[in-house]
């Protein structure tokens, strides 16, 4: 999804230009920065809107891709729930500018991928290090596209923070997969103490570091914030927190990787995200989409929160 449409008859939409956001020192605490910040924030926002005029529409997104949402279906589901399920995905009618993406538990990934509607393409939740072999317990990558898998979630805070795997290891497993041509969404976020100690940021930055120093290229990842915190827990960042941290990120992007990576890399939101607040959070500019986790086991409301991306379309 572009940032604005060129056959559109009015000046471009240029979103929040990167090169005037303001830094973002990561020993300084959120409670420190979060006032001025939004006050440019909002004089960017203002004033791209102010550029709209005329127009039929725009698209409301700093990055340059195609809106994305994933359902991360966990630990959940039988072979008589997943049908039903995938039943309600196949009927749905979901906007056509949004890729969409499913992430059923491993027993389950051949029956939804024989199964369901080409239009929704299917993840897996994890993967190996590397080829397969002696890993008990594991599954590789090339077994995962052997069912057809387009794309991995890795980083997931269950991961991190149940199971125990770190930052290098998820790496390890980011550039391996993306090595093999499986598209990795890239779990980061902060514990509610590291929120309320102001470390959100540094959290962030120190585990996309470690995606950037293991992966080869960024081309085939998508970004998903999930603040720990707001985890299947019902309580859901705000639209605001949910931008501060994503513009941040894609400011990261650009310091640390290039600003074309910073442009084109997808940013979506993830954390009890359901058909109620997925259109509010949608309308924030670095919001890209989401990754969503319980309410993607309904059908109905994950079409909802597909179609949120007509959020981000502003009407003359």
């Amino acid at each position: 999804m572009a940032v604005a449409s060129t056959s559109l008859a009015c000046p471009q939409f240029s979103g929040l230009r990167r090169s005037s956001l303001p830094k973002l020192e990561t020993s300084l605490s959120l409670s420190t920065t979060t006032h001025s910040f939004f006050q440019n924030v909002d004089a960017h926002l203002r004033l791209s809107s102010s550029r709209t005029t005329g127009c039929r529409a725009v698209v409301s997104m700093a990055g340059s891709g195609k809106f994305f949402v994933g359902g991360n279906w966990k630990c959940n589901g039988s072979k008589d729930s997943i049908s039903k399920l995938v039943s309600d995905l196949n009927s749905a009618k979901l906007e056509s500018d949004v890729d969409v993406v499913v992430a059923p538990p491993f027993v389950y990934i051949e029956q939804v991928k024989n199964s369901l509607t080409d239009r929704i393409e299917v993840s897996a939740q994890n993967c190996w290090t590397g080829k397969g072999g002696a890993f008990t317990g594991e599954i590789s990558v090339e077994q995962l596209k052997d069912l057809g898998c387009k794309w991995v979630i890795l980083g997931h805070s269950e991961r991190r923070h149940i199971i125990g795997e770190d930052d290098q290891f998820i790496g390890k497993k980011a550039a391996y997969a993306l090595g093999q041509g499986v598209g990795v969404i890239a779990c980061i976020g902060e514990l509610l103490e590291e929120r309320e100690q102001g470390k959100t940021f540094d959290v962030c930055f120190q585990q996309l570091q470690a995606y950037a120093d293991a992966v080869p290229s960024w081309d085939d990842i998508v970004i998903a914030y999930e603040p720990v915190w707001a985890i299947g827990t019902g309580k859901v960042a705000t639209p605001e927190q949910a931008q501060e941290v994503h513009v941040a990120v894609r400011d990261w992007l650009q310091k640390n990787v290039s600003a074309e990576v910073a442009s084109k890399t997808r940013i979506i939101y993830g954390g009890s995200v359901n058909g109620g607040n997925c259109a509010e959070l949608a309308k924030q500019e670095d919001i890209d989409g989401f990754l969503v986790g319980g309410a993607s086991l309904k059908g109905p409301e994950f079409a909802t929160i597909i179609n949120s991306v007509t959020s981000k379309k502003v009407a003359a």
